[in-house]
């Protein structure tokens, strides 16, 4: 029996982030940043064409949730 206004359901989980990310930033922190703004930008319309909604991507960490494994 499930607690009130407590919904349980199936989905499917992305976390993603970048390796290497605390050396890139070292090595070119505008550059990094810039570069992780498009990726997350291209990251976010890919998530969105499959059904997908991101959760929340602080840093250089992306969560995604999408409905089915199918999707």
């Amino acid at each position: 029996m499930e607690p009130k206004g407590f919904h349980r359901k199936l989905t499917a989980i992305l976390s993603a982030d970048v390796a290497g990310y605390s050396r890139l930033m070292q090595g070119d922190e505008a550059a990094t940043v810039k570069t992780l703004e498009a990726y997350k930008t291209a990251i976010s319309d890919l998530v969105k064409q499959h059904r997908g909604r991101v959760v929340d991507s602080p840093g250089d960490n992306l969560l995604a949730e999408f409905a089915s494994v199918v999707d």
